[in-house]
């Protein structure tokens, strides 16, 4: 939610501040500590506050804590900003007055929350905050409803999913068994468990079959009526009424003893329990749990399912993968559906068994594929459709506006679903998620390029002992877990690298920005940029053609809201106001496309409140050093386009720079730290920083490997058509950078033989690397042992003349943890011998521009991780090798090899030879990576 990240935020500003090495204002104690202690009440009595809707109280409580951190936020960022301002243009403000226009600012704010901490307690003590925890859910939200068994579905698409199910269920195990049946919300999961449920295979395999919805607010009372209806204990409605005194305890006399009894112990759950465990014992039953969103819910009501080893079955649906992970048997997950799938249901969705006319179908199949497989959508849109006029320009007027017409509130029983996940969300989760909004419509996200955004916004909790990035980590894996995030790529070390939001939920993203103002989009309802508040202080906009650029820098220019802008998202370069921008903190404007337009890096000093700057530098104008960036006191993210052909020159107050997270300029000169103390202040540390590339030249002496301790990925250059030979670069000292974990090192043009061979021969890895890429190093195979020996090197990419020889034999014994493994352009490689005890965890090899290698090893196909071969432009016998593996392999039963195939040639022959060897796991690509037709 809106208000948690606006305390967050402001408690990490403070926290940056009183820690800061040379804070840039200075702030009165006692008030900055009062401050301090209110807002840490606020954040944690919205951690345990259990937001039960969008009442207006509740709005109206969020929205002055919003605006009361806001207003803290600003003053302490204004302030800095005209501290920093000031002394660039040496302004006469002496500091006395400064001090003292930042008491008063931030006097009001702080009363605000006075009063609000007062709202908080009366709270806390009318609602005795136990209670509140755990509020009543009305008995008829969980029992009065029919259950599921009474209610149609049309299943499309899963009737594999539904045959594995089936057998799973009715396998002879004679332990009780749990399946999970996992997916995001409006995947089909009730359908498919429902079509399972009334299958008649498994009516007559089953005694007795129980349905119960448990949802985010359970009732264990409630849970065990509901299956003692299905059970036939048709008293149970009774039983029911009369605990909601719909019944009058006189009506109590018409029943029978037996039911007299339970009825005068209704109050007690343990007494229902027994009942249905006696309604169950020695019966062989089905259960389905559907919407589960706990463990604690299963095991509030575990002991009243009878283990009797007669084959019983629990089935439990949730969007949990987490939960489904704990009941321990391999869970069932749901996939979207396909092109075709998607096709069937909508025809479903619209015509049931009729046949859609000809005419509509090629429009129906656009419609069908922008649902992105989500049976939800598909049969929300079909619903729209069957009830409109089946012609070719309504249906045409769908397929032009179908994100707009599923985001009517016409359809909110959609929302409703959808908005389940959001709402049980942790409250330090729900930022997070929010966020994702500001990626276009179907956009593949840079898992690292999330991961310091979210940094940058200061939205994150720190976690004590842990870095930033890996507590933003652990929250993307949380919302993955959720299926609230899609993983779109795995990196080649295990971690998510790409990942997207499906656009249902982008929907529901923005419709809760919207609400909250948490965040401006360019495509939102009723979106206005002018109307951007302090509140709502991220903008993203994501238009690429030119009146949409000219129309936004026109809105930038004059926007009266300027100074509140916190966060600018954009996939172009626009003019900015940068005087105006006082308290912008993230901006992102690198377009790839427009490689002769840019910013001036002395224009970005003026954003001193930045945190994350990636823009695309015009390089015809630019002004060598970069003096001004140490004006950005608490950057933390720099990412720099365009300096390919002349790199950037970074001036010694870097390493001043104490914030500084991720340096990323395309091509720089970083110059040598001073060893000498800055204005009678110790050489700083630059602990926080993880990320270096791609720095030219650099010298790596002691003072430097003093300076990043916590360096973990480094990105490195040696070219001596810069500024020519140096003998003390000192790439043996990389050894002592023990947290380092990525290294990339490139040798392009060093023209004298012997300066390469003295600079690669002084280069010394690190053991703690689990990434290492090479590229024009030149070293020989028998040099490989300093890099096979790494202990936890896990990717090796030996790129463009990595090494040279004709003859690469490994040795046992290294590689033990190498799991992908790149060799690009070693053309000089004709023998290649190595089996499985050479990379006993290999998991992805790829062999590109091998002209000339004889064929890759037999012997490499029985690494038993091995799941991937790709070859590109390698030759013709390096291909048949490769199928002659896949054959051995699937002869042998290991159907999980892949082998892709890119081929270099234009011989008809040769083309003809490689297209016939073509099968289900050989794909042949053509050069351009099209998939081979024959």
């Amino acid at each position: 939610m809106a208000a948690y990240a606006a305390l967050v935020s402001l408690d990490n500003l403070m926290v940056t501040i009183r820690d800061h090495p040379r804070p840039p204002i200075t702030v009165h104690q006692e008030q900055f500590h009062s401050l301090y202690e209110n807002v840490g009440f606020l954040r944690r009595f919205l951690e345990i506050y259990p937001r039960r809707g969008c009442n207006v109280p509740e709005r109206d409580l969020e929205n002055q804590i919003i605006e009361a951190a806001s207003a803290a936020e600003d003053s302490l960022e204004s302030h800095i900003a005209d501290r920093i301002l000031a002394a660039r243009t040496r302004s006469s403000k002496d500091d006395e007055s400064a001090d003292s226009d930042l008491y008063q600012d931030l006097a009001k704010p702080i009363e605000d929350m006075d009063l609000i901490k007062l709202q908080v307690l009366k709270i806390q003590e009318t609602t005795a905050m136990q209670d509140y925890l755990k509020p009543e859910i009305p008995i008829s939200s969980t029992i009065l409803p029919k259950p599921a068994t009474t209610r149609n579905f049309t299943m499309v698409g899963f009737d594999e999913a539904l045959i594995e199910i089936m057998e799973r269920l009715t396998e002879q195990q004679p332990t009780r068994q749990i399946l999970p049946i996992i997916g995001m919300g409006g995947m089909g999961k009730t359908t498919l468990a429902k079509n399972v449920y009334d299958n008649l295979c498994i009516v007559h395999h089953f005694d007795i079959r129980i349905w119960v919805t448990i949802s985010q607010h359970y009732s264990v009372r409630d849970i065990f009526l509901e299956a003692l209806r299905c059970v036939g204990k048709t008293d149970a409605d009774k039983i029911s009424l009369l605990s909601t005194g719909k019944m009058s305890e006189q009506s109590v006399d018409g029943l029978d003893p037996e039911v007299n009894q339970r009825v005068n112990s209704q109050r007690n759950e343990d007494e229902l329990g027994l009942e249905l465990y006696k309604s169950l014992f020695g019966r062989r039953y089905l259960v389905v749990m559907d919407d589960m969103w706990s463990a604690e819910a299963w095991e509030d009501v575990e002991l009243f399912f009878p283990k009797d080893d007669n084959g019983s079955r629990i089935v439990i649906t949730t969007r949990l993968s987490d939960l489904a992970a704990y009941f321990g048997w391999c869970a069932f997950r749901i996939n979207f559906l396909d092109k075709e799938k998607s096709w069937e249901l909508l025809c479903k969705s619209i015509f049931a068994e009729e046949c859609c006319p000809i005419e509509l179908e090629e429009t129906g199949k656009k419609i069908a594929m922008n649902c992105r497989g989500l049976p939800l959508s598909i049969v929300l849109v079909g619903g729209i459709l069957a009830n409109s006029e089946k012609t070719r320009g309504q249906w045409e007027y769908v397929a032009g506006n179908l994100r707009s017409i599923l985001n009517l509130e016409d359809h909110e029983y959609c929302w409703n679903i959808l908005s389940l996940s959001y709402n049980y969300l942790p409250v330090h989760l729900k930022p997070c998620f929010l966020y994702m909004g500001v990626f276009p419509e179907g956009h593949k996200i840079r898992v690292s390029m999330l991961i310091k955004l979210w940094v940058s916004e200061g939205f994150l909790k720190p976690i004590e002992g842990k870095s930033l990035e890996f507590v933003a980590r652990s929250y993307l894996n949380d919302l993955i877990d959720r299926n609230l995030v899609l993983v779109n790529e795995w990196g080649c070390s295990g971690k998510v690298k790409f990942c997207h939001i499906h656009d249902l939920l982008r929907g529901l993203c923005l419709r809760e920005c919207q609400k909250e103002k948490f965040i401006g989009v360019k495509g939102m309802l009723n979106f206005d940029i002018f109307n951007c508040t302090p509140s709502r202080s991220r903008v993203s906009v994501h238009e690429s053609i030119r009146k949409e650029r000219e129309s936004l820098n026109k809105v930038l220019k004059d926007l009266p809201s300027a100074l509140h802008l916190r966060s600018l998202l954009c996939d172009f370069n626009v003019v900015l106001p940068f005087c105006k921008l006082r308290l912008l903190r993230v901006f992102d404007s690198t377009d790839e496309g427009f490689y002769n337009e840019g910013y001036s890096p002395d224009d970005m000093s003026l954003l001193v409140n930045s945190r994350y700057l990636s823009f695309r530098v015009d390089w015809k104008n630019l002004v060598y050093p970069y003096n001004s960036i140490h004006h950005l006191w608490n950057l933390q993210t720099i990412i720099v386009k365009g300096t390919w052909i002349q790199p950037f020159v970074l001036p010694h107050e870097i390493w001043e720079m104490s914030q500084l997270r991720h340096l990323h300029i395309d091509r720089h000169f970083l110059p040598n730290p001073s060893n000498t103390p800055m204005q009678g202040v110790d050489p700083f540390v630059l602990k926080n920083l993880q990320r270096l590339s791609a720095t030219v030249n650099f010298k790596f002496g002691e003072a430097v490997i003093r300076r990043i301790p916590n360096i973990n990925k480094l990105h490195v250059i040696y070219d001596d058509l810069y500024e020519g030979w140096s003998n003390d670069w000192c790439l043996h000292n990389l050894h002592y950078l023990n947290k380092l974990e990525s290294l990339v090192c490139v040798f392009p043009s060093l023209g004298n033989p012997f300066h390469h061979f003295e600079l690669v021969r002084d280069l010394i890895f690190p053991p703690s690397l689990k990434k290492l890429s090479l590229s024009f190093s030149r070293l020989h195979w028998n040099d490989m042992t300093k890099i096979g020996s790494l202990p936890h090197l896990e990717v090796l990419k030996l790129e463009w003349e990595s090494f040279c020889g004709p003859v690469w034999i490994p040795i046992e014994g290294e590689f033990h943890c190498l799991k992908f493994l790149q060799i690009q352009y070693c053309k000089d490689l004709v023998y290649w011998t190595a089996d499985r005890t050479h990379f006993p965890r290999l998991e992805h090899l790829v062999l590109e521009g091998l002209y000339n290698l004889k064929g890759i090893p037999l012997d490499i196909g029985e690494i038993p991780t091995l799941r991937l071969m790709e070859l590109i432009y390698c030759s013709n016998s390096a291909v048949i090798s490769a199928k002659n593996i896949l054959d051995e392999q699937e002869n042998l039963g290991n159907a999980g090899l892949r082998v892709r195939v890119r081929l270099s040639t234009e011989n008809e022959c040769e083309l003809a030879e490689v297209e016939s060897l073509t099968s289900e796991h050989f794909e042949v690509q053509d050069r351009f990576g099209g998939k081979w037709v024959g």
